[in-house]
């Protein structure tokens, strides 16, 4: 299995291309990182991974998405090309899946040896930061309290306690926090193990505040 994973949902975008002719253990080909352009090069990074990994597009059997929570707009943009990829490649032909960008930073936590008890955050907007504890250990990475929003100060008070925070620019806000990014190639060893595959245009971002809109007053007339 030949695997395109892209990451796009922090300020740290990857793209590797990872390869299991086992079914488990994976080869990562080729990770091609960008960080802290004020935009996502999509298919550069993408041209970028096929190239070093010496792959044409119609080569890649699956395509693993970071599903976030992050950055919404790096994240759309991951879901417009796996729908385009999808459709263009045909019917049946390329599998599509969806992984938690939590879920992904938590492995990759586990590959940087941190271990124990972990608090991965994430930046919400609005003062707010999603979280989710896992207990990380060198065989796997448990879940303990699945993903929840909550204030600045109540994830302050979880850094008081034995648990470490952990996240994309988590220092920010968190003094005795630890940096860590969802990686590409973390994303793509995980993928080989999951096959709950869908349609690309059934992935949604993960979002867990619901979306309300309003819509616009008439504009007024002009009275002459």
């Amino acid at each position: 299995m030949t695997i395109l994973a892209l990451e796009f949902s922090s300020s740290q975008r990857s793209v590797a291309v990872v390869r299991s002719d086992t079914g488990r253990d994976a080869s990562v080909i080729s990770e091609v990182v960008e960080t802290g352009a004020g935009g996502t090069r999509a298919f550069g990074l993408i041209q970028s991974a096929l190239g070093e990994a010496k792959l044409e597009r119609g080569q890649i059997e699956m395509l693993a998405i970071g599903l976030g929570p992050g950055s919404y707009a790096g994240i759309r943009i991951a879901l417009g090309i796996a729908q385009g990829w999808q459709l263009a490649s045909g019917s049946g032909r390329l599998k599509v899946l969806g992984i938690s960008s939590v879920e992904c930073m938590a492995a990759q936590a586990q590959a940087e040896n941190i271990r124990g008890r972990a608090n991965v955050v994430v930046d919400a907007q609005r003062n707010e930061f999603y979280l989710a504890a896992y207990d990380i250990a060198a065989h796997g990475c448990k879940e303990l309290a699945p993903l929840r929003i909550l204030s600045q100060a109540e994830v302050q008070s979880q850094a008081g306690s034995n648990a470490l925070l952990i996240g994309p620019e988590v220092t920010r806000w968190f003094a005795r926090g630890r940096a860590v990014y969802p990686r590409a190639a973390t994303l793509g060893r995980l993928a080989l193990c999951r096959d709950d595959f869908v349609d690309a245009e059934k992935l949604e971002p993960i979002y867990l505040r619901e979306t309300h809109f309003v819509k616009a007053a008439p504009a007024r007339q002009a009275v002459s």
